[in-house]
């Protein structure tokens, strides 16, 4: 399957030499890179969230072979939707899925469906593939898109994505797409969002999945990050940085509606 952009001049620059110019103001340059299991970004427009998504990915070297985990936005399809085959059309160029990879993955776990139908319109992982081309030009994709989930199936697939990345026997890069707190004041957005982001540096996904679940925050991707945790602890992660921390108002002067974004490396 040939997936073409979704959200191509609406989150992001369709046109290649425009989206060049502006990942590079987006991602310092000339930095310090360091190994990473996983990173955590945000997945709204640039000129909300690109600041820290690009400042994030930035931060770390980023292998030929990246998961990516995404929340899924439209309800479509399975609810661990892993596209297996084919390649993504970006304005940068286009991107291989990882079979192999892929077919380990799905060979772990029986919650992980082959499924392209919940990628078609997805943005959560699309908005992330054009900073992780700049730092890998070789980049080759394995995508999951995932709906809302019991704490316990979080852990079964990642335990399950560890175990591939275990199998696979070469660099992989995860990274978890989500939003924090959507629609409320920043006062109230930034109280809420410091009790997750409490929980991700601690390395405590049942933590924060029960915080975000007991204290109703709209962080979109609860499962993704969740999920990456799991994986990234089990695969010997001890570390996680927040890296940057804003909202949606510093760019708008809206601050009486925000959207939250956080970005963290986890190593």
């Amino acid at each position: 399957m040939r997936r073409t952009p979704a959200v191509a001049d609406q989150f992001y620059p369709g046109d290649a030499k425009t989206l060049t110019r502006m990942l590079a103001e987006l991602m310092p340059a000339g930095g310090r890179t360091q190994r990473a299991i996983a990173v955590v970004c945000p997945h709204a427009g640039y000129i909300y969230s690109g600041k820290v998504a690009g400042e994030t990915i930035a931060r770390v070297e980023v292998p030929e072979d990246v998961i990516i985990l995404g929340p899924n936005h439209h309800g479509m399809g399975a609810e661990v939707a892993l596209m297996t085959e084919g390649e993504w059309e970006m304005p940068l160029g286009t991107v291989p899925i990882n079979t192999g990879l892929a077919k380990l993955v799905l060979a772990e776990s029986a919650q992980i469906e082959a499924d392209t139908t919940a990628h078609r319109f997805e943005h959560s992982l699309e908005v992330q593939v054009p900073f992780l081309q700049r730092q890998q030009p070789r980049l080759r994709l394995t995508p999951l898109v995932i709906s809302h989930l019991a704490f316990a199936t979080c852990q079964e697939v990642g335990l399950a994505l560890a175990r591939a990345i275990r199998a696979y026997a070469k660099p992989v890069l995860m990274v978890a797409s989500t939003d924090m707190t959507h629609y409320e004041s920043r006062a109230s957005a930034s109280a809420k969002d410091k009790k997750a982001i409490e929980r991700v540096l601690a390395l405590d996904p049942a933590g924060l999945y029960n915080t975000v679940i007991g204290n109703r925050i709209t962080m979109c991707g609860i499962m993704p990050t969740t999920i990456a945790l799991i994986a990234a602890m089990a695969l010997g992660a001890t570390k996680a940085e927040l890296v940057r921390y804003t909202d949606s108002g510093e760019a708008s002067g809206d601050t009486d509606q925000v959207v939250g974004y956080a970005g963290f490396v986890v190593s």
